[in-house]
């Protein structure tokens, strides 16, 4: 009988291959969606694609992204279909060179304050998009990082409808009572607040004590629920916006591994301490700043405490500021190793991040204009996506 199985080869050659260490001229043989083979040398065999000194790295892994809500809610009270909205969110990723994103969605609601109601979304967002990742409907992989608001009324039923089933791979512990944290200066708090959801002077007060009571009333019980939940999806738990050196204590004392956006350096060096990898927004990067006034991420690079960057609220944000890592710490390897091997290692993602034998075929290809890479092509499992 004819052997009907087809064999999809791609020789990527005469490219700037981006090692976990180094960068290297060299070709990459992919084969059924794997790397089978690299080699060192500028040689172009037959059939290969001459890459002319392109750089080829491994695809981007995006660990905290808002870029979907963004597409959802496109603008104040406007609603966009959810699925259509993911279609194009997918899309944005690939185009960038994410091939591995985590899908942040806000668990924890408030339904009883007509200051500020918001309701919940995640569970039937996360349905939509498992559904449409197994129907073969998305370009890249596709994994839920439930971000669990802790000054909420409802974070406790929601994360009861989600189970080890729905592809969690990340919960984070999030606390956003004004006066501390990312809101540690309430004038940020309430420029923020009253900016988006046209809230007088007297309302915005009133806010404020009632997120405090609840705080009060069912912080603990909130963060209790959120790292036993944690357990239960076998996810990675990370926390969100450390200030001081005790919340980081705190941290460490619940397990977490990863610390979304310290905002402090004293917070960054603690994490670093307790080994707790930090990670910093490439928006934070590029800007040269927080929008909120927090700790500089180039400020941490400089120090040696920047392990990760998501790109936060700029898709686009993620490889510019893996390059300028490069440049800042003179090794390209060493800053794309800050959106590739580093955050599939802390999210236990051992069959990429890598550009390694027998690892999945998630490659981008770029060159640099002026320090600013220009994408060429982006493939996941060995399949071009953009």
């Amino acid at each position: 009988m004819r052997d009907t199985h087809m064999t999809h080869e791609m020789i990527l050659a005469n490219a700037t291959l981006v090692l976990p260490e180094e960068t290297i001229t060299g070709s990459i043989v992919v084969r059924d969606g794997h790397i089978v083979d690299m080699a060192p040398g500028a040689s172009v065999p037959t059939g290969a694609e001459d890459c002319d000194g392109d750089f080829v790295a491994p695809g981007l892994v995006e660990l905290h992204t808002d870029n979907l809500e963004r597409h959802m809610k496109p603008r104040p009270k406007v609603d966009w279909p959810h699925q259509a909205a993911i279609v194009a969110h997918d899309a944005e990723l690939a185009s960038v060179g994410i091939t591995t994103v985590f899908d942040a969605l806000r668990v924890g609601s408030i339904l009883s304050d007509e200051r500020r109601n918001y309701g919940k979304y995640a569970r039937s967002v996360a349905d939509e998009i498992l559904s449409m990742r197994n129907s073969g409907a998305l370009r890249i992989s596709h994994h839920i990082h439930l971000r669990a608001e802790t000054c909420s009324e409802t974070l406790v039923e929601e994360l009861a409808e989600f189970g080890p089933e729905d592809r969690v791979g990340i919960v984070s512990l999030m606390d956003h009572t004004p006066g501390q944290r990312q809101f540690t200066d309430v004038s940020k708090f309430e420029a923020y607040v009253r900016g988006k959801y046209a809230m007088d002077e007297g309302s915005f007060g009133d806010y404020v004590q009632f997120l405090h009571g609840l705080h009060d009333k069912l912080g603990k019980t909130h963060e209790e629920a959120t790292v036993a939940a944690a357990a239960r999806f076998g996810a990675v738990l990370a926390s969100h916006d450390d200030t001081t050196a005790e919340q980081v204590a705190t941290s460490a004392e619940y397990g977490i591994h990863l610390a979304e956006f310290p905002t402090t350096l004293e917070a960054a060096q603690a994490n670093r301490a307790h080994g707790i990898a930090n990670i910093m927004g490439g928006p934070n990067l590029v800007r040269g700043g927080s929008h909120s006034g927090n700790v500089a991420a180039i400020d941490l690079a400089q120090q040696g405490l920047l392990d990760i960057l998501s790109s936060d609220y700029v898709p686009s944000s993620l490889l510019l500021g893996a390059v300028m890592l490069g440049t800042v710490w003179g090794n390209m390897a060493k800053g794309l190793h800050t959106v590739t091997a580093a955050p599939a290692h802390y999210t236990n993602l051992h069959d990429r991040g890598r550009l390694s034998v027998g690892f999945q075929a998630d490659l981008i290809r770029f060159r640099l204009t002026d320090r600013v890479p220009t994408l060429r092509a982006v493939w996941h499992k060995g399949n071009r996506v953009a």
